[in-house]
């Protein structure tokens, strides 16, 4: 039973989908999953473990930004032996080739964190997706424009995962949008340099929940409970790459 965590052995399946919002891991499991038990409520941090066509799945609340998730993503492979992670949670479009409830698939995660550079000290470390996980989820997401994203677009590239949801210098993100960054989040980063660490499966898939440019943008009970899209997608993928 690990410290944050607190799941008995064998409760977490080897895949777990993890959404930042715990809430958001509820409905998951509520709406996605049959014979979903919940395993953990520690700090108010939600996991689920049910089935998804017969097959076993987890859903792990992780928190707001990198320090919250690496504290779970480490945790979920070093002491339940989980295989992949897929984070599924909302971003902001940064530029206007990307619209609200677009489903972006992050190939790469781009940082103004300073984990990495302690981690590596000073190298410059280029957190990437699991391919197999990346291919499999834009299958999924576009057979042949009968995939599963609905009316979204999907796109696949670099997302940027900033420390500050609130940034003192916005206008340095204008060079990430000139460097083909498609959209902000706070996660991906240390999910993928912690899953390349244990020599495991990562990949981020998020909905946009708002724009950057435009201003728009959704409600909290809608990116609680309507980006299923990306859940189905991230299931999909999830099972397809084990």
């Amino acid at each position: 039973m690990s410290t944050h965590v607190g799941a008995g052995p064998g409760e977490i399946a080897p895949l777990v989908l993890m959404p930042g919002d715990p809430l958001r891991a509820r409905w998951i499991a509520e709406t996605f999953l049959d014979d979903a038990r919940c395993y953990t409520e520690v700090r108010g941090m939600y996991g689920y473990t049910g089935t998804w066509r017969g097959h076993r799945v987890s859903v792990q609340g992780s928190g707001m930004g990198q320090p919250s998730l690496a504290i779970y993503a480490h945790e979920l492979f070093s002491e339940y032996d989980v295989q992949r992670i897929i984070r599924v949670g909302s971003c902001g479009a940064m530029t206007e080739s990307v619209a609200v409830r677009d489903i972006v698939i992050a190939s790469g995660a781009c940082t103004d964190s300073s984990m990495n550079r302690i981690r590596f000290e000073g190298l410059d470390y280029a957190p990437v997706a699991d391919f197999g996980l990346l291919r499999a989820a834009y299958d999924a997401a576009d057979r042949s424009g009968q995939g599963l994203a609905g009316d979204a677009t999907v796109h696949v590239g670099l997302i940027y995962s900033s420390d500050s949801f609130y940034p003192a210098r916005p206008e340095l993100t204008r060079r990430l949008v000139e460097h083909g960054v498609l959209a902000v989040e706070m996660e991906a980063s240390a999910l993928y340099t912690i899953a390349a660490g244990f020599g495991r499966q990562a990949l981020a898939v998020c909905t946009v929940s708002d724009h950057l440019v435009t201003g728009e943008q959704t409600t909290a009970l809608e990116r609680e409970q309507t980006f299923g899209s990306m859940v189905e997608i991230a299931l999909t993928a999830g099972l397809a790459a084990g």
